[in-house]
């Protein structure tokens, strides 16, 4: 297990396992651009699809590109994985990783169900190894600014926040499909929104002590969510709503109520860390960074200072939990 010691001032070494469309546009080029990280290796089913993806991306190792993760693992010069494959497989290759002593950062949901979830937690503190999960839009910087208004109270005490995030997929999609994925929208989208209401919410709200659902499936008639409408109510008495869907486009909406003030995002749901905020005191400016490469530096840095990640598995587990619930009642 690689430790802040070992580290000292080097980058930090992370294989990246799956070649799939975000570790290729996101991950990959968050990493070529951070001091901190450093790609070191390749895993991927395919071997020719691993030597692609990792001499185009310029992983580091020797040779960095593998078919057989236990042979990934078994390099000693590497410390980390960043976990990007479906859904399905997180777990099974979190527990490998653990094993084999590296930290680990996995794309969200961390697993497909919460006794999952509980094993990548349990592995990973039994092995002494950190690991993240990775909601991207907490780096928004819009999105930090808003977090450090709510809690200092600028908005007044919060009451409500609403989250609206659709997207137009085809039944083709591999999270339409129970081979690898349990969920489709709220397993695309949905899980970053149920983040949201609780990075923003849980800290002046206490924790949810109620949800409801709808959950429909009638158009594709598949076996997973087509849209989604789940609400809450925390302790103080707060609310919170969202709605993920497969069927149709619209603009991505997050919407923050205070009994002083409000604001409303637009399309800052997303990957560029982009879009618009207004508050009632007028817009709202920010930078725009790459929220993959922040997250991917927080998560070295919780190494190199022995904290845990901004979203740890603990974290990861009660989202899976909650998206459960919503499923379990709501579901015709």
């Amino acid at each position: 297990m690689t430790t802040t010691d070992d580290l000292g001032s080097r980058a930090l070494r992370i294989a990246m396992i799956a070649t799939g469309r975000i570790a290729d546009r996101s991950l990959a080029p968050a990493i070529a651009g951070s001091s901190e990280v450093e790609l070191w290796s390749v895993f991927s089913r395919d071997l020719g699809r691993a030597r692609d993806f990792a001499q185009r991306h310029r992983a580091a190792a020797p040779d960095p590109a593998f078919d057989d993760l236990a042979a990934l693992l078994a390099d000693p010069d590497l410390d980390a994985v960043l976990i990007a494959s479906p859904d399905g497989l997180h777990a099974g290759q979190c527990l490998e990783a653990a094993k084999a002593g590296k930290h680990v950062l996995c794309e969200k949901p961390m697993a497909t169900t919460s006794a999952d979830a509980e094993k990548m937690n349990a592995a990973c503190r039994e092995a002494g190894v950190k690991l993240g999960i990775a909601y991207h839009l907490r780096w928004h910087r819009g999105h930090r600014i808003l977090h450090h208004k709510v809690q200092a109270g600028e908005f007044g005490t919060l009451r409500h926040l609403r989250v609206q995030w659709p997207i137009l997929a085809d039944p083709s999609n591999w999270r339409a499909r129970p081979e690898v994925g349990q969920w489709w929208g709220l397993a695309a989208v949905g899980t970053h929104c149920i983040d949201q209401i609780r990075w923003m919410m849980r800290p002046s709200c206490g924790e949810i002590l109620r949800q409801g659902a709808q959950i429909t499936r009638r158009v594709h008639r598949g076996p997973h969510d087509e849209t989604a409408l789940i609400h809450f109510e925390f302790e103080s008495g707060a609310t919170a709503e969202l709605c993920t869907s497969v069927l149709f486009d619209a603009p991505r909406r997050m919407e923050i109520y205070g009994s002083d003030g409000y604001a409303i995002c637009e399309n800052t749901l997303g990957m560029q860390g982009t879009g618009s905020i207004c508050t009632h005191e007028g817009d709202l400016p920010f930078s725009i960074v790459d929220p993959y490469a922040e997250e991917i530096e927080d998560f070295s840095a919780s190494i190199r200072e022995d904290r845990n990640p901004e979203v740890d598995g603990e974290e990861g587990l009660r989202n899976i939990e909650l998206i459960e619930r919503a499923i379990a009642s709501g579901s015709p």
